[in-house]
């Protein structure tokens, strides 16, 4: 199979919010995620390689199928980008390329280093080492197709989120599981048990291998293929759900269905202008509104019900 490989390069000062609505142009496509190309992006770690070239700009890279709606999605694309330049002042260029997937596979690993995402959780690339101090939990990742790294701010809120609220011994539910990383962090951290879905085939396939490889016992997970809450028949403690805006709205209709009283609802994937709506209908749905955070210009809700 090849991939089309769309870089899209910039240079902002509100840099954060224009990597967002870059990235979102691929997110409101259907892709599973982008590779986010940041100069001032320090991983947990420096590099031993004190040569390594960094990036002078920002850029965000999405990669597109080949397939027969390849040309639509780069008109789109096209289309989106005119109008942040007519609508934010966002000038930018962007360069196409066809690879195999087996570089585009290779291609994007360089961006991806560890990350510490609270005082005590790291995320390591499966294929890099790190150096752990004797507190840390560290989570490796293989995102392969699925992306998932933990550095995209809404994943990060997720986590932290995670790490506050869930206790020990918890039933854990991820909504939209992806590369499985926040249903690892919670195994890690203590659930008892932890269950995704994800209504991609292949996500579900790398998140099954992500968490044999942190070590977690297959009797300890459980991964299902469908969409939102439509195949669960059990209640969980702690529910999690890092997906679009609109998703969450209809989420909300059904989440009900699978919370435990006094359980934890923790939605994520909202940008900041989309609080107040998202806040409003946990409220009417009977959730109390436990903490809301903030990271760049997305925001992450925790409720109880």
């Amino acid at each position: 199979m090849k991939w089309i490989e769309v870089k899209v390069i910039f240079d902002c000062t509100a840099k954060e919010l224009a990597t967002d609505l870059v990235s979102n142009i691929f997110y409101d496509l259907g892709l599973k995620g982008v590779v986010v190309e940041d100069p001032d992006i320090k991983p947990a770690e420096k590099s031993e390689n004190t040569d390594e070239i960094k990036p002078a700009d920002i850029a965000v890279t999405g990669y597109i199928p080949e397939n027969k709606k390849s040309r639509k999605r780069l008109r789109i694309i096209r289309e989106e980008l005119t109008g942040l330049e007519k609508e934010c002042g966002i000038f930018s260029k962007s360069i196409c390329r066809t690879i195999d997937e087996q570089d585009w596979s290779e291609s994007w690993k360089e961006f991806f280093h560890p990350l510490k995402i609270t005082k005590k959780i790291v995320i390591k690339p499966s294929w890099q080492d790190y150096d752990a101090n004797p507190d840390d939990v560290v989570i490796e990742i293989d995102p392969g197709m699925a992306f998932g790294t933990g550095t995209h701010p809404t994943t990060s809120l997720c986590i932290s989120m995670i790490e506050k609220y869930m206790k020990p011994g918890d039933k854990f539910l991820d909504i939209g599981t992806g590369s499985g990383i926040l249903m690892i962090t919670a195994a890690r951290l203590g659930a008892q048990k932890v269950c995704g879905i994800d209504n991609d085939e292949v996500a579900i396939d790398i998140a099954e291998k992500n968490l044999l490889l942190n070590g977690i016992d297959s009797k300890n997970f459980k991964l299902m293929t469908g969409s939102l809450t439509d195949k669960l028949n059990e209640r969980f403690d702690f529910v999690a759900a890092n997906i679009l805006t609109k998703t969450i709205m209809v989420l909300l209709d059904s989440v009900k269905s699978v919370l435990k009283k006094k359980s934890v609802f923790v939605c994520s994937g909202i940008i900041e202008k989309n609080k107040d709506e998202v806040v409003e209908k946990m409220v009417t749905s009977d959730f109390e509104v436990i903490e809301i955070r903030k990271k760049e210009e997305w925001v992450s809700i925790a409720g109880i019900l």
